[in-house]
């Protein structure tokens, strides 16, 4: 038997990337998935790729009414849900001096009242034992340039599983974080200035990785998918660092 056979999982932000490469995985292991991000073209074409036991639900975690009706659908296909992986982020890079109020609501909306509210309005469809993964960043625990937004951000996240834990625990239901390195993923090819500077950035990051490269999204994938499953029973409120040693050395 595959290790998430039978179980109903919740992906945000899962037309790409990380997210994207945690719905394969959850299917790949017995998994039935429903996919949510803000693009409609970009989620079909994740349905594609996925293949089978999967449903998308078009919205942004960010608003409350997307966020009931994802979990409306869930709650019609399917009733309840096992697992899920709290994923949808942005990240918009501007050093003390230059950070804007739009950045900043932006980044907050998504990064921490997204991750709210998506574990919130989860609670009533959740399997008391069930599992939820949120995912955080190595940015809270070391200081970078021009992160300092996204940074608190993913400190906050890191709080939340903490907190959610304790408030959880009647209901046996684990609270983790998985906290990815550099992760060679759209996002991170998008992160502003020209292509040779995003270059620089990128190779400049692959440097201080002690394991000397980005990490892949596949790799996050294996982690959320260990914390998802009865492999991780006696797991709960931990930070899983993922990142090639970058935060750890």
């Amino acid at each position: 038997m595959k290790r998430l056979e039978g179980k109903i999982a919740v992906v945000t932000g899962a037309n790409s990337g990380i997210g994207l490469a945690t719905a394969k995985k959850f299917v790949d292991q017995g998994a039935y998935v429903f996919i949510t991000g803000r693009r409609q073209k970009e989620l079909d074409e994740a349905a594609k790729e996925i293949g089978k036991n999967v449903t998308i639900v078009q919205g942004d975690v960010s608003n409350l009414k997307d966020l009931d009706r994802l979990y409306e659908v869930v709650k019609k296909e399917k009733g309840h849900i096992d697992i899920l992986f709290a994923n949808a982020g942005v990240i918009e890079m501007a050093p003390i001096g230059s950070i804007t109020e739009e950045q900043f609501d932006k980044t907050f909306d998504i990064n921490v009242k997204g991750v709210l509210f998506t574990v919130q309005k989860a609670l009533p469809l959740f399997v008391d034992g069930g599992s939820i993964i949120l995912n955080a960043s190595i940015v809270s625990s070391i200081g970078m340039p021009s992160m300092s937004v996204y940074s608190a951000t993913k400190a906050a996240v890191r709080s939340f599983a903490r907190c959610w834990t304790v408030d959880l625990k009647p209901r046996k239901i684990r609270v983790n974080v998985v906290s990815p390195g550099p992760i060679d993923t759209p996002g991170v090819n998008n992160m502003g200035g020209s292509k040779e500077e995003n270059q620089k950035m990128k190779d400049q990051l692959a440097a201080s990785v002690p394991l000397g490269r980005f990490g892949t999204s596949e790799e996050i994938a294996n982690a959320v998918a260990f914390l998802g499953s009865n492999e991780s029973s006696f797991v709960t409120g931990i930070e899983l660092f993922v990142d090639g040693g970058m935060a750890q050395v």
